[in-house]
């Protein structure tokens, strides 16, 4: 046989398996990730739970771990002052077994009742000392550095030997289990191993409260006391804000809660009151100005008027309402409006997903443009529920085309009932999680989404209730993609209950490719705004880098790209202009009806008009050219030219300029033309 090494490269040897570092060397380097510095001495995994300084301190013990060597090596760490806590599981340089994945989740359970057991028995000591220090410390002066800087009373703060004030921190069922020091400069400490999580305290009276505020700090509630002599409970953090709103909540179901959070420049005080607010059944408050309520009143503004507005602001004068100029703000201009609920529906496999998609992709990457409307970028959730496989191509196909980095859109994994209170909470918990807060959520489907019958009035009302409820609590927009109905009259209206429509501020369809045509993206109702002009878009093929099917063969997605109008545009336009001058006759004819003040004419008076004045004697010819399917029909060219829309038993006029004037000639009296003479 032949020597072919000189071509292949030399004799075959097994590839060199990478080395690796002892399990103790990637231990310490995993707390190093974490943010801890690892123990100076060895690292010995036995079993037994160990603490190590994590500030560099002897007599500090606030980090530990526990771990294992036998099997593949774990362990569990952390550090009890800075809350934090890792699961780590050693590199062997191959794959795990299912056998050796379930011995780790054992470990990992054994390693957190250990961690558990230490925690409460350092806990236990903690609350004994700090019971003895708060039982002999004296009361607080209102001469206090820290009490004068704020402007507040000591309100039952207690003081250190050496200065600082003390600051109780209670439990649910009462028990003191630690407390928090603050200097004269204002820094602040929690006692060293006391539990913290859930506790709070609060300044004034909480017997038979009518109203009870939650802050994060003793500054902020005190000041918020003084101003409306109302109790407010020290929560002590933001992150533990959402415990105690709840704890309070159970022991005062009938009162008006009222968490009021910090305006920092990270956002985390206003996000984690809103999270606390809404998991707790409270309202919600956020200082106009940036800092805490202790700050506001502070810079001089009028605490007592930001929490507790007057009965009589409910109603204000036309001046001041319009005074100040509010426009519309976009996400996408004049198509997707900022805090609106939205709904693009179209038929089955029509392509509406596929523009859903570039709209959210290019606002979540910042594209400026599409198609000549200005994007403003923004951080977008997908609830997908349907379509994974093909979802990921075509987000794939976008990115490959785009934008390689979506760093602010994420996809849900399923569809869940978000209409039913488990579904929305896992859905907003899910999106509280996140770094930043959506600007806009995707459902996609509703059907996927809609626990009960869209058909059903009061099972619509339950999703937009929920849609209602995403877009107060994370003020932002909701866009449902749907369905249209089955038959040929329903393709150019939501399928369902009558309720969805009237619930849109804006509603959208997309109209499948036919023949040669185009997709038509097409405005049915823009609620604040004029409709715009419709879009026209193909889909384009884009082959995906790196996807080969199981057969070897090449993986293909699309994406929307814009197309010009149907070359016999300029006809259609001649014919609905026909057709705008007979509907605006039948209109006049049938006695000028409005729905909403937009005009309206139903099915029947139409055809009355068709009747007596247009000469039409043929039911089966009127009754076709009343469909929204006959193509070339009055009714189908004046929908797809976004001058009306189904409504009730007939149809409402949704161009907004041609509504207006239509409006005013009938309130004028004035008839645009003679029955017959169109």
């Amino acid at each position: 046989m032949a020597d072919i090494t000189h071509i292949m490269g030399g004799a075959w040897r097994p590839p060199e398996e990478p080395a690796l570092d002892p399990p103790e060397i990637q231990l310490a380097d995993a707390m190093r990730g974490a943010g801890i510095d690892p123990p100076p001495d060895q690292i010995t995994l036995d079993g037994t739970i160990r603490r190590f300084a994590t500030n560099g301190k002897a007599r500090d013990d606030a980090g530990w771990y526990v771990g294992w060597l036998d099997g593949i090596p774990c362990a569990r760490f952390g550090c009890w002052r800075d809350g934090i806590e890792h699961s780590w599981r050693c590199n062997v340089g191959r794959e795990i077994t299912a056998a050796e994945e379930m011995a780790h989740a054992r470990r990992m359970a054994e390693a957190k009742r250990i961690r558990d057991e230490q925690a409460a028995q350092r806990q236990s000591v903690a609350a004994d000392t700090v019971e003895r220090i708060w039982s002999e410390a004296g009361a607080a002066s209102e001469e206090h550095p820290y009490l004068k800087r704020k402007g507040i009373g000591p309100h039952g703060a207690r003081i250190t030997g050496d200065g600082r004030l003390l600051l109780p921190m209670y439990s649910d069922d009462g028990e003191l289990s630690s407390v928090q020091y603050i200097q004269p400069d204002g820094q602040k400490r929690y006692h060293p191993r006391g539990a913290t999580s859930g506790r709070y305290w609060w300044v004034g009276d909480m017997l038979e409260a009518g109203t009870i505020y939650i802050a994060e700090g003793f500054a902020t509630a005190a000041s918020i006391h003084d101003a409306t002599a109302d109790p407010c409970v020290i929560a002590y953090s933001a992150g533990n804000m959402a415990p105690v709103a709840q704890s309070i909540r159970a022991r005062n179901p009938g009162a008006r809660l009222v968490v009021v959070g910090d305006r920092d420049e990270s956002g985390t005080g206003e996000l984690e009151g809103r999270k606390a607010a809404s998991e707790a059944g409270a309202e919600f408050c956020l200082p106009p100005t940036m800092g805490d309520a202790n700050d506001y009143a502070q810079s001089g503004g009028d605490l007592a008027a930001m929490l507790q507005p007057k009965a009589d602001d409910y109603l204000i004068h036309a001046t001041d309402f319009s005074s100040q100029p509010d426009p519309i703000r976009w996400l996408i201009k004049k198509w997707l409006p900022r805090e609106a609920l939205i709904m693009v529906h179209g038929p089955s496999g029509g392509g509406k997903t596929f523009v859903v998609l570039d709209w959210l992709m290019r606002v979540a990457s910042g594209i400026a443009d599409w198609c000549g409307n200005v994007v403003r970028g923004a951080p977008v959730v997908y609830l997908a529920g349907e379509g994974h496989h093909g979802l990921k191509a075509r987000i794939a196909a976008w990115r490959q085309t785009y934008a390689p980095e979506l760093t602010d859109l994420w996809v849900s994994k399923a569809g869940v009932d978000l209409n039913t209170p488990d579904g929305y909470q896992r859905v907003a918990q899910a999106i509280r999680a996140l770094p930043v807060m959506p600007s806009v959520i995707a459902v996609d489907t509703l059907h996927r989404f809609l626990h009960g019958d869209e058909n059903s009035a009061q099972d619509a009302k339950s999703m937009l209730d929920a849609c209602a409820m995403l877009m107060q609590e994370f003020r932002c927009s909701v866009l449902l993609v749907h369905h249209t109905g089955n038959s040929d009259e329903a393709q150019h209206r939501a399928r369902g209950s009558s309720s969805w429509r009237g619930a849109l501020d804006a509603e959208i369809s997309v109209v499948p490719a036919k023949n040669d045509d185009p997709i038509q993206v097409i405005q049915r109702k823009q609620k604040d705004s004029e409709a715009a002009d419709p879009i026209y878009l193909d889909l384009e093929t884009v082959e995906l880098r790196g996807w080969i099917d199981e057969d070897g063969e090449q993986v293909t997605s699309a994406i929307p790209v814009q197309a010009e109008a149907p070359p016999e545009r300029t006809k259609r336009d001649s014919k609905l202009d026909r057709f705008r001058k007979q509907l605006r006759a039948a209109w006049d004819y049938s006695g000028w009806e409005s729905r909403d003040d937009k005009p309206y004419i139903s099915r029947a008076g139409m055809a009355n008009h068709m009747r007596d004045c247009m000469g039409m004697t043929n039911e089966g010819t009127i009754s076709k050219y009343l469909k929204a399917s006959s193509d070339g029909r009055i009714i189908n060219c004046l929908m797809l030219g976004g001058i009306i829309s189904e409504y009730e038993h007939g149809w409402i006029v949704t161009d907004n300029e041609m509504a207006s004037a239509w409006m005013l000639d009938k309130h004028t009296g004035t008839e645009r033309y003679s029955p017959g003479t169109v």
